[in-house]
């Protein structure tokens, strides 16, 4: 807490009068192109690896980087609204065109799926982990294949894609993506070295992202690196 509120003082210090134009503009109203959707784990800081500014993204965040399935026609969520109402109004209201699912490794909420979400001594979060159950049930799935990475963030990189099947679920999602409106994400924090990694749909598989592959992530024609086929889990 201290080094919150010192920061906050070095903020109004040193940094607020190059940020006045910035926030006045800001105060009129918000056009961020991005919803990105991240863990709260403290370790993960999506301005500092995607050197954003104010304004830039309308952020999720949550334990294990979650979105309840939508729970049938009507469009509303299998769980807590909250998740949901950040969609809509960033998806309906702010017109955003991309959104990014972010997961990183060695996350909390991984591990505890892997031990068993019923040894979960947290009523609320035991719930808020079902969520992941899919998730641990393709990593079940794809233990036969061999891989490089420790089984949690194995889980936690299938866990992303998971999310992303999760978010389509929802009619306003879909539309959007038929319409070619709205592109869906997938992308992976490493925190060893803060690498930022995206899903390459061709190599079936999070890559690095580098310059060649931001190139491809920001070109707007065909199925680009970061988004996922509908249903790659179940392949």
């Amino acid at each position: 807490m201290k080094k919150l509120v010192s920061g906050i003082i070095d903020f109004r210090k040193n940094v607020r009068p190059s940020y006045r134009e910035t926030f006045a503009r800001l105060a009129l109203g918000q056009s961020p192109d991005t919803l990105f959707v991240a863990c709260s784990d403290s370790r993960v800081a999506p301005n500092v690896f995607a050197s954003t500014d104010p304004g830039d993204m309308f952020v999720i965040r949550n334990v294990g980087n979650i979105i309840p399935p939508c729970g049938g026609v009507d469009g509303k969520s299998a769980a807590d609204e909250s998740e949901a109402a950040a969609i809509e109004f960033a998806v309906l209201n702010l017109k955003v065109s991309d959104v990014v699912i972010c997961g990183h490794s060695d996350c909390g909420a991984m591990h505890a799926l892997l031990k068993g979400r019923e040894n979960v001594p947290y009523p609320n979060l035991k719930a808020w982990l079902r969520h992941g159950d899919n998730a641990l049930k393709a990593y079940q799935r794809h233990q036969a294949i061999p891989s490089s990475l420790a089984a949690h963030n194995r889980l936690s990189q299938l866990n992303v894609l998971q999310q992303v099947e999760n978010l389509r679920s929802y009619p306003m999602i879909q539309q959007k993506i038929d319409a070619g409106t709205l592109r869906i994400h997938a992308w992976w924090f490493e925190l060893d070295n803060a690498a930022v990694h995206c899903f390459d749909s061709q190599a079936g598989q999070f890559v690095e992202i580098d310059e060649s592959r931001a190139v491809k992530i920001i070109d707007p024609k065909g199925l680009c690196c970061g988004e996922v086929p509908p249903h790659f889990l179940d392949a």
